[in-house]
């Protein structure tokens, strides 16, 4: 039963940080170099309402794991920490900041031709940068449980 845990738990965090990853630093900058901000940000606008719920779920997940597997390895506070504060900001994330940027962003007819110092691109440009850094946070959070994971494996595997 360790093992399937073992297994389910590096899954889950390969998932996470793999899928975080590959979505911010490998398919999005491309996107925006191939297009117009206009024609980029529909493209990226497709993958949002997929990407963020996956996120909430693989965070989920880990946190799930973690309660489930209990307190006692060295760092397991810690990861129990950071899966909750991660199920917490991919929620605020899913359900306050990317429906608050899709509204705004329909306020924005061109990202091209409208003024950079428009309300509605400035509160766009906040928002995004909200959503930027929970975003960010959300990796690193995946990457210390990476991270620790090693430890609870190896206690687990002496156990």
């Amino acid at each position: 039963m360790r093992r399937l845990w073992l297994f389910l738990y590096d899954l889950d965090l390969a998932l996470w940080v793999g899928g975080g990853s590959v979505f911010t630093l490998l398919v999005t900058p491309p996107i925006f170099r191939a297009f117009d901000r206009d024609r980029a940000g529909e493209v990226v606008n497709v993958l949002f309402p997929a990407y963020f719920p996956f996120m909430l779920a693989v965070s989920a997940v880990a946190l799930l794991l973690l309660l489930l597997r209990g307190l006692r390895a060295p760092g397991a506070r810690l990861a129990l920490f950071l899966a909750a504060t991660a199920v917490a900001l991919n929620a605020w994330h899913l359900w306050k900041v990317y429906p608050d940027g899709l509204a705004v962003r329909r306020q924005v007819s061109s990202f091209v031709r409208e003024p950079a110092d428009s309300p509605a691109r400035r509160e766009f440009r906040r928002l995004h940068g909200i959503s930027s850094a929970l975003n960010v946070a959300v990796l690193v959070e995946g990457l210390v449980l990476l991270a620790l994971a090693r430890g609870l494996s190896r206690e687990e595997r002496r156990a």
